[in-house]
């Protein structure tokens, strides 16, 4: 028979909003995406390890246990009071909090009169939250992302990140990951002329994040039309989730609310 402590330290599948509970001393070991996390909770404190892993890999699972092994010195540590004496820890994803440059897997034309919908699978960060209040310690980038300018030029545009993203018509075929969210976008054109897509931006600080049955996480999709030209076009995110997405429960608002201007001067740039 396993006692409690040795299943603890086994390697078991990460979970989002599920709250782990960890004794004085001990350490919570994770690793997802490109990242190695490690938290620790003591007597007063609550102390957050982490590593960033080369991305020459696409790791597919996401892992965690728990001991009191702690790594090497090299690894730098970030020390909080507890806020209470809680001994519960939470996971949480968040999206960006700046519009992501996605690219399709290659161009698209749509062409005049076509509509399309794209999936696009974006990198989430992470939110290590503690105690009753859940109050948040830390949040993370699981995939280090660098940042570009999308715009008409260097007075007009907007600072975006450009992470690792996918974006492919069928469902399928975007990579399922735990820490991989998905967002149908739907492009209407409506011009005369056809819609070369070689580049877009997704407004992520607007989209709430929900998580589905399977432990997928998903977003309302995105609705964009284009009438006649770039700067007349439209972009509205959707009130439901698309049915693909299943039963699914919100486990993160939207870092921001958006407006009929913001989401229009949005699109202004997303071919930029």
């Amino acid at each position: 028979m396993v006692d409690k402590n040795e299943e603890s330290a086994l390697p078991r599948d990460g979970v989002w909003g599920q709250a782990y509970t960890l004794e004085s001393g001990q350490t919570q070991f994770h690793e997802l995406s490109h990242t190695r996390l490690w938290v620790t909770r003591l007597d007063l404190e609550w102390q957050i390890r982490s590593h960033t892993l080369a991305p020459d890999v696409d790791p597919m699972r996401w892992t965690e246990h728990i001991s009191h092994v702690l790594p090497g010195s090299d690894i730098p540590v970030q020390r909080f009071v507890r806020p209470d004496d809680s001994k519960e820890l939470v996971f949480l994803p968040a999206l960006a909090g700046l519009p992501t440059v996605i690219r399709p897997y290659q161009p698209l034309t749509i062409p005049a009169g076509g509509e399309c919908v794209i999936y696009v699978g974006t990198v989430v960060w992470l939110r290590v939250c503690v105690g009753q209040q859940r109050t948040q310690l830390a949040e993370l980038a699981l995939a280090e992302p660098s940042q570009t300018w999308v715009g008409k030029n260097t007075m007009e545009g907007e600072l975006c990140y450009s992470a690792p993203s996918y974006a492919r018509l069928v469902l399928e075929a975007v990579p399922k990951r735990p820490w991989r969210a998905v967002t149908p976008v739907t492009i209407k054109n409506r011009r005369s002329e056809p819609l070369l897509l070689e580049r877009f931006s997704l407004p992520t600080p607007l989209l709430s994040l929900h998580l589905n049955d399977k432990g997928q996480l998903w977003t309302p999709g995105v609705t964009v039309v284009c009438e006649t030209d770039m700067n007349s076009a439209s972009l509205n995110v959707d009130e439901t989730l698309f049915p693909a997405a299943g039963q699914c429960r919100l486990i993160t608002p939207a870092r921001e609310k958006g407006s009929r201007g913001r989401l229009v001067r949005a699109f202004d740039r997303m071919f930029g």
